[in-house]
Formats: structure tokens, sequence, C-alpha cells
């Protein structure tokens, strides 16, 4: 999908929300028609598909509108006892229609599922990928879950209307319009009689209409929030066990999903009242106009066959009305979700790709932190970092130690470009890293991060992340640099065992290993490793922090570490403390200096040695 699209797609819906932590838009906005706007620019790129199902239903309604004049015709001069060849020319005839009808009706039917189909795949792969690049503000305030209800619930509500509704919609039109203009064509003193009616039914469809929107509106946001509850439940569910939480975790998403069957009951109450009314005045013009025309036949002013076609008609008439009715219900369902969709789509990543954008080709690794200040969105009371300065020369390997909440692993964040500053610049190779496109940035970046993401797909794929384009020799190789080599060949399928979700089948130091062999893999010229032997027993420790020396032979190399025995081979030691550097040096020069890092370094190390 091009740009431009894209870019329609997003400005498709009223009321853009503004790049938030959070999913809510103004409650004016909400509940439009006119939401399923952002569908057209879908639609737009299959104009042949679009082409061949409005022949399709054109067809389909002018052989049904074409049905009730060989009704008359068979009923006025068909039934001759002199010519009874008349009548089996007449029932052929209506035969050839009903055949002509099926086609025409299944060929709609293909073509209309077919794009429904299509547009509601192309939107979920759009919006999915819109979400992989928005920035690590966004996902601080949303809930993945309710994200994944719109990807699906929300998708689906927009293949029905696309994939059905909007046909049968057309159709109904047609055949609403079509049966009026013949009715008036039969007889155009009968047609009065209907046509006064259809405000009568009109005017209180747009009423309920409004209605519905509002309370399907409201349904489909209660469900994704009982969605969302069950997603994080769900990924927390050992979590719940060891507390013996069940029964309340239960007890909250029971109360999520009642409350979610009240909102859809409330919705689905009122598309009943507007169908039965719909039905009921439609009909009762019907049975109005029967009964009056019926008067008529019987003085003579228009003959049974006449009659015949002006009742099947005012019948067409009707049922449209009736079945637009409930279409018009799924529509204002459809523009819930389009709407709740297009809020995604019409949010700008904060972290973007500058107009005119720097590369760079080949990367030594000198990494500047240049009068850093950071405070987290949303949080103006609470800064991070105070003008933080760290110049780090390629190859050089520093260290970052201090107490938690220091404003260290915010760095790492900062200089991946999850975050950008709010004072100071950072520089790779002396360019503003806010002057490459972020995912160029990253591509020169490897990282370890504290808390290891391991995906629900085989050990091989999970390295494969570091570089999607090696082969499995590479896999293998990085593995083995990593020591996750010896317990994934004990594995049932070794490299292609497939882990549980978050890897929960395997140990924290397996799944930190994973991470090192991914980093190992990727090859890139910085390496930023966040606590990457935390999760490791001592023998792993020692055995992961030797490959993790040869890794970071000839690369810039920043490491957050607790555990002071991990870095005291470093270049460099930076002590962290209330978001500022207070402490530099190495490892013996800093104990000498008596102040945080000291402390520390006793601390711990009086610690291991109590416990040898």
């Amino acid at each position: 999908m091009t740009d431009q699209t894209k870019h329609e797609v997003a400005n498709s819906t009223e009321g853009p929300i503004q790049a938030a932590s959070t999913l809510e838009i103004p409650v004016e906005a909400k509940g439009r028609v006119s939401s399923l706007a952002m569908v057209l620019p879908y639609l737009k790129i299959y104009r042949k598909r679009v082409a061949l199902a409005v022949v399709a239903l054109t067809a389909a309604a002018a052989t049904t509108l074409a049905v009730p004049m060989a009704v008359r015709r068979m009923i006025d001069y068909g039934f001759d006892p002199d010519n009874n060849t008349l009548i089996d020319q007449y029932f052929t005839m209506l035969v050839v229609l009903v055949g002509f009808l099926a086609a025409a009706s299944a060929a709609r039917y293909y073509f209309v599922s077919w794009l429904g189909e299509r547009v509601v795949s192309d939107i979920r792969r759009d919006v999915f990928a819109h979400v992989m690049h928005l920035h690590a503000a966004f996902f601080d305030g949303a809930k993945s879950g309710e994200i994944v209800s719109r990807l699906t619930a929300d998708t689906t509500q927009i293949k029905s209307v696309v994939g059905s509704s909007i046909s049968i919609a057309l159709r109904n039109l047609a055949l609403f319009f079509g049966a009026v203009v013949m009715m008036v064509i039969t007889s155009p003193k009968l047609s009065l009689l209907v046509l006064v009616a259809i405000p009568l039914v009109v005017l209180p469809m747009v009423a309920f209409g409004r209605s519905v929107r509002r309370r399907s509106r409201a349904a489909q946001d209660t469900l994704a929030d009982a969605t969302a509850y069950a997603a994080e439940a769900i990924g927390a569910v050992r979590t719940l066990q060891n507390f013996t939480a069940e029964k309340r975790a239960t007890a909250r998403f029971a109360a999520a999903v009642d409350e979610a069957f009240d909102a859809a009951r409330a919705a689905v109450g009122a598309r009943a009242a507007l169908t039965a009314f719909a039905i009921f005045m439609a009909f009762a013009s019907v049975i109005a106009v029967l009964w009056y025309g019926s008067l008529d036949m019987l003085s003579g002013q228009i003959t049974p066959g006449s009659l015949s076609q002006f009742v099947l008609y005012s019948v067409f008439a009707a049922a449209s009305l009736g079945a637009l009715s409930q279409v018009w219900g799924e529509v204002a369902q459809a523009a819930g979700a389009a709407e709740r969709l297009g809020e995604l789509l019409a949010i700008d990543p904060v972290i973007a790709a500058p107009a005119n954008p720097v590369t760079l080709d080949k990367v030594t690794g000198a990494v500047s932190f240049q009068d850093v200040s950071f405070i987290y969105p949303g949080a103006p009371d609470a800064p991070i970092l105070h003008s933080v300065t760290i110049d780090v020369a390629p190859g050089e390997t520093v260290a970052l130690v201090g107490p938690s909440g220091a404003g260290k692993s915010t760095l790492f964040s900062l200089l991946t470009r999850a975050y950008d500053t709010t004072g100071g610049k950072i520089t790779l190779d002396g360019t503003d890293i806010r002057k490459l496109v972020p995912q160029d940035l990253r591509r020169h970046l490897s990282i370890v991060p504290q808390e290891t993401v391991i995906f629900g797909a085989s050990i091989a794929e999970n390295i494969g992340v570091g570089n999607p384009q090696a082969g499995r020799d590479a896999i293998i190789s990085a593995a083995k640099a990593a020591r996750a080599d010896e317990f994934i060949s004990k594995m049932a399928g070794g490299y292609d065992a497939v882990v549980g979700e978050r890897g929960i089948t395997l140990s924290g130091g397996q799944r930190q290993r994973i991470a090192i062999a991914r980093a190992i893999l990727k090859d890139a010229p910085v390496l930023l490793l966040d606590e990457a032997t935390s999760s490791l027993d001592a023998e792993s420790e020692t055995l992961v922090q030797h490959a993790l020396e040869q890794l970071m032979k000839g690369r810039t190399t920043l490491v957050i570490a607790h555990r002071l025995a991990t870095i005291l081979k470093a270049d460099r030691i930076l002590v962290m403390d209330g978001g500022r550097i207070v402490e530099s040096g190495t490892h013996s020069s800093l104990q000498k200096q008596g102040g945080l890092y000291a402390r520390l370094a006793e601390l711990q190390f009086q610690d291991r040695s109590a416990a040898e």
C-alpha cells in the first residue's frame, strides 16, 4: 500500500486523536458512519473487482424487478383455455429469469465476499505495520489486548459490512427505488398510499440508527477491555496461580464480560426495535394497498394481473426497507469498528525518519551523549537524566553502574531511540542520531536486554531475530559462542524445538543465552549489554562472560551491571546516581576514591566472600 493511501486512510476518520498514552477519542466524534470512509482507499485498489460486483448486483436487481411483469402478463394473458401454449411459454420465461437471477446473485456474492476478505486482510496488515512503528510512549499507556481486539474483532465487523452488508444495502436500495418507479408506472393512485408511508418508516430509522451506533461503540469498547484483561491474565497465569489469585482473576474477567454483554444487549435491543418498527410499517402499507387495490379491481379500474404486479412491487419495496433497517444496524457497528481502527492509524509516530535522513555507510562505533536530559512523557515532575555527558571511543568498553532508578537503562532507550532526549543530543560517529532513519540506526546497535523476550517459535527462529538472513550454520555458530548449544542440542527437536509463549519452557539462564546468541548473530559495531548475565548461575556466567569478552573485542560496548564482578575489565566505569554521572574511572581508581562505587564494591565483595 502506498504512503499516499495510508495517509488517506489515517485521515478519513473525523477527530483524529493525539499521539498520547490513551486510545480514547473525543465523545462528539464517536459513532459517525463517515468513519467507514477509511475503507474507500482500499476499495480503490481493486476497482475491477468492485466494478464486477456492481454489474452483478445491478443484473440481479434488474432481474428481480422483471419477475412481477412476467407474473402480470401470465395472469392477464396466460390463462387462456383457447391457447394452452402461452402458459407454458410464460412459465418457461420465469424459469429463465430465475436462472439468470441465481447466476447474477452467485457472482455478486463471490465478488463482494472476495472484496471483504481482501480489504480486511489489507487493513489488518497496515494497522499492524503502523502499530509496529509507533513510539515507546504509546505502548507505555496502551494495552496489548486492546490493540489485538482492534486487529481482530473490529476488522471482522468491517468484513461483514464490506463483504456482505454493503452489497445487501445496495441491492435493496436498487430494488426499493426500482420497485417504487414500477409502482408509479403500474398505478399512480395506489402508489400514493405507499409513498406517504415511506417517511413514517425512514425517519424513525435514522433516529434509531444513532442509538444503535452509540450502543454498538460502547459494546465494542467494553469487549476490548475484557479482551485486554484476559490477555494480561493469561500472560501472567503462573503468577496468579502462585498467589492463589485464580478466583479473583476469574471474577474480574467475568465482571468485564458481563459488562460487555450488557452493552451488547443494549445494542441488540436497539437494533431489534428498529427492525420491528421498519418491518411493521412497511408491510402494514402493503396490506393497506392490497385492500384498497382489491376494491379497484372489483370496480374494474385495474386488472388482476396489474394488481398482482403492483402488490409484488410493494412487497419488494417493503422487504427492501426491512432489510435496510437490519443492514443499517450492521453498518452502525462497523462504523464504530472503523473509527477505532482509524484512531490507531491516525496516531503519528513521535520517533520517525527525518525529511532528509543521513546515511552512515560504515560505522566505527563512536558514541557520544552530549548534555543529555530526559523526562518521561506524562511525568514532567520526575526528570530521569540531568545534563549527562559521555564520550565513548570506538572499541572502548564503558560500564554503567549505580543504584536502581539512576537512569542507566534510560540511556540505552535514548541511544536506540525508543524515546528522544528532552535536552542535549546523542551522536553516532559524530552524526546526531535524530538525523538517521530509526531502523538504520538500530541496525548498527546490538542489545542484550535485562528482560529477554522469547517468541513462541523455534529456537532457530528466536536466535535468527538477530539477523533474518542468516543461515542455519551461522545460527548454530552464534549459539555455540553464547554457550547455548549445549542445552539446545539436548532438547527434543534441537534448533527446531518450539518453545512456549514468551519462552516459558526455558529457564531464565537459557533465555538469556539465546538473547546473547541473537546479539552475536547480529554482529553490530555497537554492543549494549543490560545486565546480560543477570539470570545465569555462577558456572554459566563464567562461560558466557568469556563469550562476551570475545564478542566485545573490536566493538564499542556499553555495559549496565549491578554485579560489579562482571565489569572489572572495563576500560572505564561510570557511576550514576539520581540521573547524573557522579564518578568515573577504573575499578581500582574508583575504589581508592572511597565514594559510591567503593561502598557498592565493598558490600558486594564482602557478601560474596561470606557466601564462599
